[in-house]
């Protein structure tokens, strides 16, 4: 007989976030000596939004922030990461996204379950002050990764300024003005100077 008790649901999620420690990503370490995995991502941006806590919006619950940071990338478990800068079909993927937070966060007693999955939803509609806010840490962290790492993905995708700015801009802008104001000049002076080398 299967043990269906609250606990043990709770240890089963628990068991499985860690195959989160397999999902490889696109952004080297800062030493640009790996690739990260998604459960080192999460517990990254986890840490840019306490450090980075005083940027955020007014009223922000950074508690919520750090909540949506440490879940939002579960789902990757099943539907793998899909880097920024790659070619996606994105109704497939925020289909697959959406299956896996099912799956995933119905492995949870019911009402638990429930709560994680709403936190989930709200990073994913991008549309409170605490989801515009870890949207921007979820962008802004690779591209400070790249900075330190000479380039990493930016390299692998051919990355220019305009394709950065369209696709990382808007959204840390939107949550994050400072932490925008910081890092464009100078992912602008580095996707420069690699797209001179191109030529």
């Amino acid at each position: 007989m299967t043990d269906s008790s609250p606990l043990s649901r709770q240890m089963a999620f628990l068991i499985e976030a860690d195959r989160l420690k397999s999902v490889q990503r696109a952004t080297t370490l800062c030493d640009g000596s790996r690739f990260e995995n998604s459960a080192e991502h999460s517990w990254h941006i986890a840490l840019y939004a306490m450090t980075l806590a005083d940027h955020a919006p007014d009223g922000c619950d950074i508690g919520k922030v750090i909540q949506m940071l440490l879940l939002h990338d579960l789902v990757e478990i099943d539907a793998g990461d899909a880097p920024v800068f790659g070619d996606h079909d994105m109704a497939a993927i925020e289909a697959a996204e959406q299956a896996a937070a099912d799956r995933i966060f119905g492995l949870l007693p019911k009402k638990q379950g429930a709560r994680f999955r709403a936190i989930w939803d709200e990073f994913e509609a991008n549309e409170s002050p605490e989801a515009r806010f870890a949207k921007s840490i979820d962008r802004a962290n690779p591209p400070v990764q790249n900075l330190q790492s000479g380039g990493g993905s930016w390299k692998d995708y051919n990355v220019d300024w305009p394709t950065f700015e369209g696709r990382i801009g808007a959204k840390v802008k939107r949550g994050a003005p400072a932490l925008w104001a910081w890092l464009a000049p100078r992912a602008k002076a580095m996707l420069d100077q690699l797209s001179a080398a191109r030529k």
